[in-house]
């Protein structure tokens, strides 16, 4: 089975003073995390499209889907945790709780915020997982990267041709990523910044797929700028 985990746990700090999560607000005429599910409900290979959100913001998020996708029995809204690689642990008990886990179960996480990834995004993640195990969506770094070791002066720069921006969706088996994240320890846990590198550390090959510079996440108000005009030029 193949499920997708559509991370809605952020808060928004970096927009700015807003009073909703960033998830929620408008691009067009509808909230991001709805163009973000609708993404996934176009893929009939998705078992179940899971929306992981903050508590309080559960009914809200529920309704919000209700209003614009209609009732569906393919998408449903739980709890997310208090950090990212918890919301995902979260999403694969639910499967487990209510579908049993196996060793060819497929879990495609993404960003609620990424509005616009594309089909083929999914669909390369969904093969890339099943055939390695693991992958993450990366796009070639177009910049020069700059290593500091005090915030103040430049230690290093790298060669450019070896680093790529990381985005999602990001997938996996998901037992193996139950294996591999509940044998860290809570030191390990506190330094990862998302799924793929619990695989990394523990020596995992995770493979790369293909991205989109457009798949932009939508984090700073200049981001909603930006992701206004990708929608108008999608039409």
């Amino acid at each position: 089975m193949i499920f997708a985990a559509v991370l809605a746990g952020g808060i928004g700090k970096r927009m700015g003073n807003v009073d909703k999560p960033k998830q929620f607000l408008m691009i067009g005429k509808k909230p991001i995390i709805v163009h973000t599910v609708e993404q996934f409900c176009i893929h009939d290979k998705f078992e179940k499209i899971i929306v992981l959100c903050p508590k309080q913001w559960m009914p809200y998020t529920k309704d919000l889907l209700d209003k614009y996708l209609g009732r569906t029995d393919r998408v449903c809204v739980i709890e997310g945790g208090d950090i990212r690689n918890q919301t995902i642990m979260n999403a694969i008990d639910w499967i487990e709780s209510n579908y049993g886990l196996k060793e060819d179960t497929v879990l495609v996480t993404h960003d609620a915020v990424r509005p616009f990834v594309t089909s083929r995004i999914i669909e390369d993640n969904i093969s890339a997982a099943k055939k390695y195990g693991a992958c993450d969506t990366v796009v070639p770094a177009t910049d020069t990267i700059v290593q500091s070791d005090d915030e103040k002066c430049i230690a290093n720069i790298p060669e450019r041709s070896k680093f790529w921006h990381g985005q999602t969706p990001q997938s996996f088996m998901a037992v193996k990523f139950k294996e591999l994240y509940e044998s860290l320890t809570e030191e390990e846990k506190e330094i990862l910044t998302d799924a793929a590198k619990v695989f990394v550390m523990k020596g995992e090959k995770v493979r790369m797929v293909e991205g989109e510079n457009f798949n932009i996440k939508v984090t700073y108000p200049y981001d909603l700028q930006l992701a206004e005009t990708l929608l108008e030029g999608d039409k």
